[in-house]
């Protein structure tokens, strides 16, 4: 620096060293602020630059919140980072340096979650964030709300305010505790007041939870999933601004009470803001405003308010017909303006007018309590509701409220077609989506579809966060479930038509939902005295779009019956108060009654679809293994699937799941399943098989995947059967019903007990091949269903009957008798005896298919053991060694049991009998004598008998 004054001035070299800065130990001025230089001149280094700040410290709750300025951000006109534990927020604010030329306020606010804030790089292509998220739109807007009726009227300069979440890297252990966006709008609150852009603040904003009765300030995250209120309020020291609400049916007054309790919680974020801007605030600066001329206002009053208010208090007049009369109003008043060459008014000619029409609505709203269609303050508009307008979707229905109407559907898919969320907070994925549709043409304008909009995103969370409440817990309905809102026409309350759509289309679609939710829009109007206190106002009830427009409140409010589910409270004045908002809450729940009696009438449970057209879902159990060829290599297999047949298939642990469009693409999808790695086999369950061989014993069926099981010649038919290939042959496709499965995986069929004439019981109540969940039933269907599946699965849990009576067998055996003489033998060792006893001429062992080679160790315990046997009769005593299918002996009725009999076969062999349908225990006796016959041997080896018939 010295030198460069040197060369400009020759006069300074000759000042004495001593007095120059680097003796002195001064760097350059930077940033308005002077720093030590280095104490060596000839080694020059860096010096230290001192960074001012400023920091509040107060606690809301049980957090302490901090609020800091001066070491980020300096250049911006606003900037403050807001700290709660160890997640902080930095907001900053900007505003535009030329004339304001609009006539409405620009104001963008952007708001960010970086994946930095989590220690992440993003997982996108080019590793960088994308464009704004679902998240960030509908934060964005939530800070909007309460800071834009802040600034002064008339003030249309560009203003953009920029929110940027960060989370030091040393918390990762407690990333995601609490949500941002609350803490973005307090932050952004405090840099307006820090700014020198004029704003009527400072604001405060609060969360609000409720778990078991109790109200939480500023909840975490885990305790706003045990909550059912998540309350969002933000308000001024006496007035409120904003309200938006997500809850679980709570009731009007639950949810004033919550209210009365946000607003002095709120009111202790705003002095700490003022003491900041006190220490490190900048001096407002004058703006220059846009505002109306009083002289100009009034001319234009004179020539067009009788004509106006014509045309406003004619309830015949339609949307449009009002627009084309007001448009013509307004160029009469051109036309007399250029006539007396007032140019300047005619430049603001559309305000003025706007204006006067405001006045003519909101007086005739005031004095005489009728609107602009006729209707009295509390009145709905007519409603028409259709539930299946379009017949081969899952699900939709037509609202219409007025001239608005809302055409919603109903998609459900699988599991994987869940959203992917990429938030720092929250869940990871969402399952249920309504995605709202605001089209151009609703209103009658040209337009282009472009990427997401504020309003679209912010309307259908609004509806979507008041059908979630009554939707069934994603255990019981694994489908995902998307709404698709599209808007045909609009005039006011669109995302309130759309629950009240999407509410119907739910049904329709067969989704058990426990009861209806509507929505309605309240307005207000009202009268301020020069002091800008309400005087006089009106609650007005399911507003128009005008009177969204000219009114200066839009309190969208949505539930059920038994309370309320969702709300969204936007304002155009600075703040109302509280108790308004409050005697709000009744006329909205009266409205909301009238349209649920609509809605109920139309469609009151849930549809049931049983005409073969409605999406079916099936979980299944297979191993790792097995799914890993099912998905095969970079997952082909899987995409092959479902590519041919338009299902989709979803793996995650041990679990397949499969969503189909009907049940004939169910029924494709399982066939390949099962030809790829098969079908999980249960006790009572029926498949489809094909017979591979044929023994004098049975049958082997195999199943999809490979899987095989033992058809016995006594499972075959209840009719005596003395040759099986009688009634199969090999290649045969049957379906046959599991009734045996070991441990060990060996699976025993049955035939017979398919017929009609066998027990109904197992018949009817036997499990379904998959679980295949029929979406669509009511309440009291439903319940019937779980009470048949609990039925059901106790009979199937339990002991086969056998296994009872071999439990008996085996209890009452003395020491003294010996279990039968049996061995398990593998595929092979069977091979090898069948040869040896072809080779010696046996014919009762016919030679082994090539089927039955590929059987493996699936045989079931008593066909390995042992070989048919002719009937031995008379040949010696019986022993366990002897005893051979097939043989007939007389036995004792040892002891008579529930299920059976204990017999006493002699030689101290025990064996037993089941009751057959037509006989029961009341027709023995102990120490009976029967002829029976030797037809299985149980999984223990104990001898199943039958009764010899007489001759």
């Amino acid at each position: 620096m010295s030198a460069v004054a040197a060369r400009a001035n020759p006069l300074l070299k000759s000042f004495p060293p001593f007095l120059t800065w680097p003796h002195l130990r001064f760097r350059t001025i930077c940033s308005g602020r002077l720093g030590f230089a280095h104490s060596d001149p000839d080694h020059p280094v860096a010096g230290t630059k001192l960074l001012e700040s400023f920091k509040e410290e107060f606690e809301v709750g049980t957090s302490l919140i901090t609020l800091e300025t001066g070491k980020i951000a300096r250049f911006a006109n606003g900037a403050v980072v807001l700290g709660t534990g160890e997640t902080k927020v930095l907001s900053t604010v900007a505003a535009s340096k030329g004339d304001a030329l609009r006539d409405f306020l620009p104001l963008t606010v952007d708001y960010q979650e970086k994946q930095f804030a989590q220690s992440l790089i993003p997982t996108t292509f080019m590793r960088r964030e994308g464009a704004p998220k679902e998240r960030e739109l509908l934060c964005g807007r939530l800070i909007d709300r309460p800071i834009r009726p802040l600034f002064p009227t008339g003030f249309y300069h560009e203003v953009q305010v920029l929110i940027l979440t960060m989370v030091t890297a040393s918390v990762l252990s407690s990333d995601g505790r609490h949500d941002p966006d609350v803490m973005a709008a307090n932050a952004t609150s405090a840099a307006l007041m820090l700014s020198d852009i004029p704003w009527g603040g400072p604001i405060g904003m609060i969360r609000i939870g409720r778990i078991d009765g109790h109200f939480i300030v500023n909840p975490t995250m885990e305790e706003l999933i045990l909550s059912d209120l998540n309350l969002v309020y933000a308000c001024t020291k006496d007035k409120t601004l904003m309200i938006d609400v997500q809850a679980r049916e709570i009731t009007e007054k639950d949810l004033e009470a919550g209210l009365r309790m946000a607003h002095p919680e709120a009111v202790k974020y705003l002095e700490p803001q003022i003491r900041l801007a006190a220490k490190a605030g900048k001096q407002k600066k004058e703006y220059s405003l846009s505002m109306l001329s009083q002289k100009t206002l009034e001319k234009v009053g004179a020539l067009a308010e009788t004509k106006i208010g014509a045309v406003f208090t004619d309830p015949s007049y339609g949307k449009f017909e009002r627009g084309e009369a007001l448009e013509n109003i307004m160029q009469d008043v051109k036309q007399q303006l250029e006539e007396e060459g007032d140019e300047e008014s005619i430049k603001i000619l559309p305000k003025a007018i706007d204006t006067v029409r405001k006045q003519v609505v909101r007086k005739r709203i005031l004095t005489e309590g009728y609107r602009l269609d006729g209707r009295h303050l509390d009145e709905v508009r007519p409603i028409y509701c259709e539930a299946g307008h379009l017949p081969i979707l899952h699900g939709s229905a037509l609202f219409n409220r007025g001239d608005t109407q809302v055409l919603c559907t109903v998609t459900l898919g699988a599991p994987q077609d869940a959203q992917r969320l990429d938030a720092i907070v929250g869940p990871s994925t969402k399952r249920f989506m309504l995605h709202y549709s605001f089209p151009p043409f609703c209103i009658n304008e040209v337009g282009k579809r472009t990427g997401l909009n504020r309003r679209e995103v912010g309307h259908g969370t609004l509806a979507e966060k008041a059908l979630l409440a009554v939707l069934p817990p994603e255990d019981e309905f694994k489908f995902t479930v998307r709404i698709n809102s599209e808007v045909m026409a609009s005039d006011g309350s669109t995302s309130m038509a759309t629950v009240c759509g999407g509410s119907m289309a739910l049904m329709d679609a067969g989704i058990p939902v426990r009861e209806h939710v509507a929505g309605v829009s309240v307005g207000l109007v009202s009268e301020v005295d020069s002091t800008g206190e309400i005087k006089d106002y009106r609650i007005v009830t399911d507003i128009l779009g005008l009177e969204d427009h000219l009114g200066d409140m839009d309190f969208k409010i949505a539930g059920t019956r038994s309370g309320i589910t969702a709300i969204q409270l936007d304002i155009k004045p600075a703040g109302i108060p509280l108790d308004i908002v409050c005697e709000s809450l009744e006329a909205a729940r009266k409205g909301r009654l009238q349209i649920l009696e609509h809605m109920e009438r139309e469609i009151s449970t849930p549809r049931s679809k049983d005409d073969g057209t409605a999406p079916r879902l099936a979980s299944l159990r297979y191993s790792n293994d097995a799914l890993r060829r099912l998905i095969g290599p970079l997952g082909a297999v899987r995409k092959k699937i479902e590519e041919e047949t338009g299902a989709r298939l979803s793996v995650s642990d041990e679990t397949l799941t499969i969503v189909a469009k009907n049940q004939n693409v169910m029924d494709k999808v399982l066939e390949k399943v099962d030809s790829i790695i098969g079908r999980e086999i249960t006790v009572g369950g029926i498949y489809k098989g094909v017979v591979t061989s044929i023994k004098e014993y049975g049958a082997f069926v195999e199943f999809g995947g490979g899987q095989y099981g033992l058809l016995h010649i006594s499972e075959l038919s209840r009719e005596p059967v003395t040759r099986i290939s009688d009634f199969l042959s090999i290649g045969q496709a049957i379906s046959v019903m599991c009734i045996e499965q070991d441990v060990r995986g060996n699976i025993k069929l049955s035939l017979k007990r398919m017929s009609p004439q066998s027990a109904s019981i197992e018949v009817n109540a036997r499990t379904p091949e998959v679980n295949v969940s029929d979406f669509i039933v009511s309440k009291e269907t439903t319940a019937n269903a779980q009470s048949l599946a609990s039925s059901v699965s106790t009979q199937l849990d339990a002991k086969s009957v056998s296994d009872l009576l071999a439990q008996a067998v085996s209890t009452l055996e003395t020491p003294s008798a010996s279990s039968p003489d049996f061995r398990i033998r593998s595929v092979a060792e069977c091979d090898e005896e069948e040869k040896r006893l072809e080779s010696t001429s046996n014919p009762l062992w016919p030679s082994k298919s090539k089927q039955s080679q590929d059987y493996g160790a699936s045989l079931s315990t008593s066909s390995r053991v042992l070989s048919d046997a002719k009937e031995s009769k008379g040949k010696g005593p019986i022993s366990a060694k002897n005893l051979k299918l097939g043989t007939t002996v007389t036995a004792k009725v040892h002891q008579i049991r529930a299920l059976g009999l204990v017999l006493d076969l002699g030689g101290g062999v025990r064996g037993m009998y089941r009751f057959e349908q037509d006989r029961g225990k009341t027709d023995y006796a102990v120490g009976d004598e029967l002829r029976v016959k030797c037809t299985s041997f149980s999984s223990k080896g104990i001898p199943v008998m039958s009764l010899e018939k007489d001759d």
